[in-house]
């Protein structure tokens, strides 16, 4: 493990000298001393990190519902559910087509279309945080966007879980989506009225007490979330949105900083120990066509998410470039099909597609100015780069021994 944190360091730090982002370095570490490729092998079974890793993306979406206020999801309901609708309909339109068409058959087909219509909430974060873009209008509708991909998602797992093993039928699919959905509207509910009381729990002027206070919150809910058939994630999430709240929220923030980044660095470090380069050859042509689609789809999904919030070319670049990375649910997906029995190409298709996409996000993100050139204008309220909170917000991060 120690090997991993200080592998994953030393990439990023020579990434940083010429300006690549440290996402797809630490999931390169991940490959080069995983057990898929010759020489020095740090880790033989992904596994080993597993629990390492889904801390990682619990504290990335914990850290996410910090930053997205409860006023912001009260006032911006309806157009983040357009927004997130329109990204969804293209996206998952799109995989579920692509699906149909490369003839694997429609167990795949439905699998594609989860893959190629869910972003990676944990990629989404750390790019926003790199980038100093917290703090950007356009930041709202892309957090709005991934709030509505993990309700879809826990939607559509509870569906697509009786279609892959073909035994518990309709009626069962129907009541793990109950299960689901009831659960996502108690979230909803502590989240809109518990505030006040959470706040009072975690009122504390020890930081050491803070600390393993919001902590056990985030893990235990997110744990439960997952029982009731829920992504993880989203429990984690809806925790970090009700404390982001409270009158504990800013000693929070920076808090979790230090944790966030270490756990981070190895959920994509683990996440690159999964990839097995050699089966990529004979799905490359597949790959590209999707990584093709998914960026024409993200385009005009930014586009539409734009013309909702009244933002221009550059806030669309910024959207379309920040969703585009695919991540942790697509690999979810892949063991799902692998445990199926589903068709042998699905399994190295999506790692391939993950991993080309996990690498050009964060590169496209930080470089969106360029798409926003050949976009359409719009009202001139757009703004490219950082914000002076997103500054602040990576000063904060860098400062962190």
């Amino acid at each position: 493990m120690g090997g991993a944190f200080l592998a994953a360091a030393v990439l990023a730090r020579l990434g940083g000298r010429i300006g690549l982002p440290t996402i797809p370095l630490f999931i390169l570490a991940g490959i080069l001393l995983g057990p898929h490729t010759p020489g020095v092998v740090l880790v033989s079974d992904p596994h080993d990190l597993e629990m390492l890793s889904a801390l990682g993306l619990v504290l990335l979406l914990f850290y996410l519902g910090l930053e997205f206020h409860m006023d912001d999801l009260k006032t911006g309901g309806r157009k983040m559910a357009l927004a997130g609708g329109t990204y969804l309909a293209l996206n998952v339109g799109a995989g579920l087509g692509f699906g149909c068409a490369l003839g694997w058959g429609t167990s795949e087909a439905l699998v594609l279309a989860g893959v190629l219509g869910i972003s990676s909430s944990a990629i989404v974060t750390k790019v926003l945080v790199d980038t100093g873009r917290l703090g950007n209008p356009e930041t709202k509708p892309i957090l709005g966007i991934i709030v509505v991909e993990d309700i879809f998602l826990a939607l559509y797992l509870a569906a697509l879980q009786p279609i892959l093993s073909g035994a518990d039928g309709l009626a069962a699919a129907v009541m793990d989506g109950g299960k689901a959905f009831g659960f996502l509207l108690l979230l909803a509910l502590a989240a809109r009225f518990g505030t006040k009381l959470v706040g009072r729990l975690m009122d504390t002027k020890d930081d050491e007490l803070l600390v393993i206070s919001f902590l056990g919150a985030a893990v235990f809910v997110a744990g439960v979330s997952e029982w009731f058939g829920v992504a993880d994630a989203i429990g984690a999430f809806m925790v970090g949105l009700m404390l982001g709240s409270t009158a504990s929220g800013e000693r929070i923030r920076k808090l979790v900083h230090p944790l966030r980044d270490a756990f981070g660095a190895i959920f994509f470090f683990a996440f690159g120990l999964s990839i097995d380069p050699g089966d990529l050859p004979v799905v490359l042509w597949p790959v590209l066509a999707a990584v093709a689609l998914t960026l024409l789809m993200n385009v005009l999904a930014g586009l539409g998410a734009a013309r909702v919030y009244g933002f221009g070319a550059g806030p669309a670049a910024n959207i379309s470039t920040t969703l585009l990375a695919r991540g942790e649910f697509a690999l979810i997906l892949a063991t799902m099909a692998a445990t199926a029995g589903l068709d042998e190409r699905l399994s190295p298709f999506i790692a391939g597609y993950v991993l080309v996409l996990a690498v050009l996000g964060p590169l496209a993100a930080g470089r969106s100015t360029w798409l926003a050139r050949i976009l359409p204008s719009g009202p001139d309220y757009a703004v490219a780069g950082p914000s002076s909170s997103g500054k602040a917000e990576r000063a904060s991060a860098n400062s962190v021994p």
